[in-house]
């Protein structure tokens, strides 16, 4: 068993295990506790009674948070020539095709988000074995495959981010940083669990979202009440 640190101990002390906290007093408590010396992402996960297992209860989306995660997200667009051009000038840090898809199948992967177009998916496909694993496959549903490759690329360097629901029924996303005033948290947090709730699957039966925990980096997490979201 690790040792605690005396910061964490103290991290702990200040939060009521058997206490469910509103939203508001759950974004004011994480910023108390973080004891880390960089700007700590704050985190969310919601356990939900779905079966991921089954293709008609796994739930994926995505949303743009009011107010970004606080991370400038670093974006490949990987396009034909005449695209490239529109991919630089929305912001886009790195841009091309044949090069990049010989990097990835190289082990390169240095980027948070990969931005294709239909005409070419067929090459970024093959890289499935590498990009899916990692979350980075583009897909049609969150957006990443499109002709509009500007506009998405703006949109993800504003704050639109992809979630979905892992094997054990729970989402897990950053949205925002501790330096963030509590109120942009609560706002993110709201965003982000009316999209999860949007995406109900019709087959899911019972409570629908079953908890929610806030924490940040190495700091223990925060039961909030879903009522008060």
């Amino acid at each position: 068993m690790t040792k605690l640190t005396k910061n964490r101990k103290i991290a702990i002390q200040k939060i009521d295990i058997g206490k469910q906290y509103t939203i508001e007093e759950a974004s004011n408590l994480v910023k108390e506790i973080t004891t880390t010396k960089f700007d700590a992402s704050v985190d969310l996960d919601v356990r939900l009674g779905v079966d991921p297992r089954k293709s008609n209860q796994m739930v994926r989306g995505v949303v743009t948070l009011p107010h970004g995660t606080g991370k400038t997200a670093r974006v490949l667009v990987l396009c034909t020539p005449d695209k490239e051009e529109e991919a630089k000038a929305a912001g886009a840090d790195y841009v091309g095709l044949d090069d990049y898809i010989e990097k990835i199948k190289g082990g390169w992967t240095d980027v948070d988000v990969i931005i294709t177009m239909p005409p070419v998916m067929a090459k970024v496909g093959a890289l499935g074995r590498i990009l899916g694993p990692r979350g980075l496959m583009p897909n049609p549903k969150t957006g990443t495959v499109t002709m509009e490759v500007g506009k998405a690329v703006e949109e993800v360097k504003k704050g639109k981010i992809d979630f979905k629901v892992d094997k054990f029924g729970i989402i897990h996303s950053a949205i925002g940083k501790v330096s963030f005033e509590p109120k942009k948290l609560v706002d993110n947090v709201r965003e982000f669990i009316a999209m999860v709730n949007k995406l109900k699957p019709s087959a899911a039966k019972g409570t629908y979202i079953q908890s929610v925990y806030l924490s940040s980096t190495m700091s223990p997490g925060i039961k909030i009440d879903t009522k008060s979201i």
